[in-house]
């Protein structure tokens, strides 16, 4: 089970870096006629929530697993600790550490990426102002599960979904 889960996570963050570069446009049958300053700024906007959308989604699923994995790495680590986990389970929960790492180095990159995103599109740079800070706690889950501190690491990305859902919230 525990082999499992760590390619998971690996799918579902590669996923994230795809779905950050596509947006996302819906064309219905007869539309009134819209000044084309108002229908950029209304598209902008659509892009804009659909990327910070895809962030929660994403970061969601990466919490949920990161639970389970998390909690292995904590039984292996306690095993450990009373010279009762074998060789291999060390190598292999060494390895579920590095991936958990690694991930959440991608997570702090695709929320880099939508800040950006927002602070140089003129139409949402008044969101970004409430969306700023979203890598910085990313990064500072980084550094908890660098630290060996992957319960904590979850606990501060759902602030970090917390702050994407408020940005959400005030595009609509």
């Amino acid at each position: 089970m525990k082999k499992l889960i760590v390619p998971i996570c690996i799918l579902l963050l590669s996923t994230a870096a795809l779905s950050q570069t596509r947006s996302r446009t819906t064309r219905r049958g007869t539309q009134p006629a819209k000044p084309a300053a108002s229908q950029g700024s209304a598209e902008a906007k659509t892009a804009g929530a659909t990327k910070v959308a895809d962030q929660i989604k994403n970061l969601t699923r990466f919490v949920y697993l990161l639970g389970g994995v998390a909690k292995g790495i904590e039984q292996v680590d306690e095993a450990a600790r009373k010279n009762e986990a074998s060789p291999t389970a060390l190598q292999q929960n060494a390895q579920n550490k590095a991936t958990v790492k690694s991930s959440l180095e991608n997570v702090r990159l695709g929320l880099d990426q939508l800040e950006i995103y927002f602070r140089s599109t003129p139409e949402l740079q008044g969101y970004y102002t409430k969306l700023v800070g979203s890598a910085t706690g990313a990064a500072a889950a980084e550094d908890q599960a660098a630290a060996g501190h992957f319960d904590q690491a979850g606990r501060t990305l759902l602030g970090v979904v917390n702050r994407l859902t408020d940005v959400l919230l005030l595009m609509r």
